[in-house]
């Protein structure tokens, strides 16, 4: 992992990125971590922007926190549920 200090950062963004392919870079001010650039594969932007909301993520908790306390539905009862809602729709 590499650490440059913010006021030491004098390379354009675009030669950070080039090395995020090889380690992490983290950049700090007065030696406390604020940033971290990390190569990201197998992800989209939405997905990157949501695991970075607040609103989001507060969202996922309180569904698990539900889940939990609750006792949700298995998976399969959702798909039995979905499958008999699908074929009492008529079409005209």
């Amino acid at each position: 992992m590499k650490t440059v200090e913010a006021t030491k950062a004098t390379l354009p963004l675009a030669d950070y990125t080039k090395k995020v392919k090889k380690q992490p870079v983290i950049v700090t001010i007065k030696g406390k971590p604020v940033a971290a650039l990390v190569s990201i594969s197998n992800a989209d932007i939405e997905t990157v922007s949501l695991s970075n909301n607040p609103q989001f993520l507060n969202l996922i908790e309180r569904s698990r926190s539900r889940q939990k306390s609750e006792r949700g539905i298995s998976t399969q009862e959702m798909r039995s549920r979905l499958k008999r809602s699908k074929s009492s729709v008529h079409v005209r």
